[in-house]
């Protein structure tokens, strides 16, 4: 079942239960109205009948009261009949003449027991009555058949029968035309949609000129065909380096190889070859690593649930891997602003992934240092938590220093320098994982400065 023809329904549904329960309302209303109106009219013609037979029974003797009454009494209600009795329960009037003159006891003790001296039953279409009357101490029983309010009733009902089904069809239709009218722009969103796949990335939706829902959903569509384009675009920029940083170092060590089989190398020369492909090997594995690095830490997220652990600590910890992994290398740690508070240090950190970031920080300060120093510094002062890598060394371009985040990029100043361009966007994405951010600027005199902004833990 589509969604156009599910709303049809539903709506219809929703119409259908309003107009059945307005419809069922308007005829229990009328029905208690004209059993009500009738006994109403049966009330009022008893008590005439009450008062004319009282009337009539002080000036003439019982022998001529009956006759007398009937030649006064002219029926007011539909097939009428009714019967008089006295407080001993004799009867003393009745009409038409062949009314049984029984009436069941358990009426007159039923009238008794009403307040008001009335008893009100039905017996199929027939309604009855049975009052007493104070004024002349006489038990009345009436009863009649209201032929032209039923009548009317009966009439209502149909007419509320028709209404509804008339009304539901409507509503169906015109239901069935609302919601086609209404999801047609879902219906054109939906087309466009099927234009797009994962060769024509650059499709987008219409957004339109109207501001509803429809057109946030072609926004949102556009905004996120936007990320995967940029995801895919960075994903083959990624797949396309590695794969040319990987054929290089191959390509190297398959010539080394069939050049040493080509020749009868003595052993000087074949450790010499060696040593090449050594090279080549270690150059690979760390890229591989590199590449590991940065898929793995695609997956993970930011979460407050982390420890927190003192930057200070965490660069001592970075320092002393540096010193094992880095030879020559002189690095010192200082504080260019001194905490107020020593929780001023705090972050909430992953250790591991901090110690990473650090560590490739401090390989490629040390790599493009020209006295082989590096000097790291944190400012905790007034509210901030960053950390500072200096070395001395040629200064970066403005363009380069944009692109350093991006895997596999090599700024001008790097042509003496081995590497693959991936140290820096792995420190990039450890620090985005800490809701931290990286950024460089170039100082006098020959000082390159890496900067990363920590937020601090909230007491």
């Amino acid at each position: 079942m589509n969604l156009k023809f599910r709303f049809s329904i539903l709506f219809t549904s929703f119409v259908a239960f309003i107009l059945l329960v307005t419809s069922a309302s308007i005829y229990v209303v009328y029905f208690n109205y004209r059993a009500s109106d009738h006994f109403r009219r049966m009330r009022t013609e008893a008590f005439n009948i009450s008062k004319e037979f009282y009337d009539i029974r002080k000036i003439h003797d019982s022998a001529l009261l009956m006759n007398d009454f009937h030649q006064a009494h002219r029926n007011v209600l539909n097939e009428e009949t009714v019967a008089v009795f006295d407080s001993g329960l004799n009867v003393l009037f009745k009409e038409p003449d062949t009314l049984s003159n029984k009436i069941e006891a358990s009426i007159f003790e039923q009238i008794q027991k009403v307040p008001n001296g009335e008893y009100r039953y039905r017996n199929g279409i027939r309604e009855y009555s049975g009052l007493y009357d104070d004024r002349t101490g006489l038990y009345i029983h009436i009863s009649a058949i209201d032929r032209y309010g039923l009548s009317r009733l009966n009439t209502l009902k149909y007419i509320l029968g028709g209404v509804f089904l008339a009304s539901l069809f409507v509503t169906l239709v015109f239901s069935f035309f609302f919601a086609r009218a209404a999801f047609r722009p879902l219906s054109n969103l939906g087309r466009q949609m099927q234009k797009v796949n994962e060769i024509n990335l650059s499709e987008r939706l219409d957004e339109g000129k109207e501001k509803n829902e429809v057109t946030q959903i072609a926004i949102n569509f556009n905004r996120m065909l936007d990320r995967l384009k940029q995801a895919f675009d960075t994903q083959k920029n990624f797949v396309h380096h590695a794969s040319h940083e990987l054929r290089t170092p191959l390509a190297t060590m398959l010539a080394f190889t069939e050049s040493a089989l080509r020749k009868d190398l003595d052993k000087e020369g074949y450790v010499k070859v060696l040593h090449s492909l050594k090279e080549d090997q270690e150059g690979m594995i760390e890229l591989t690593n590199s590449l590991l690095l940065l898929s793995q830490y695609e997956k993970i997220q930011f979460s407050r649930q982390w420890p927190s652990v003192r930057i200070d600590e965490l660069l001592y910890d970075a320092i002393s891997i540096a010193r094992k992994l880095l030879p020559g290398i002189e690095i010192e740690l200082e504080f260019a602003g001194l905490p107020s508070n020593e929780n001023d240090l705090l972050i909430h950190a992953n250790e591991a992934l901090l110690k990473v970031a650090f560590t490739n920080l401090f390989k490629n300060a040390w790599q493009y240092s020209k006295d082989k120093r590096v000097t790291v510094s944190i400012d905790a002062d007034q509210g901030k938590l960053d950390v500072h890598v200096d070395n001395v060394g040629e200064h970066l371009q403005p363009s380069d220093a944009e692109k350093l985040k991006i895997p596999f990029f090599r700024g001008a100043n790097s042509t003496s320098v081995k590497g693959f361009g991936l140290g820096l966007s792995i420190v990039h994405r450890i620090v985005s994982l800490h809701d931290a951010s990286l950024d460089y600027k170039a100082m006098e005199p020959n000082i390159n400065r890496f900067s990363i902004h920590f937020h601090q833990v909230q007491q």
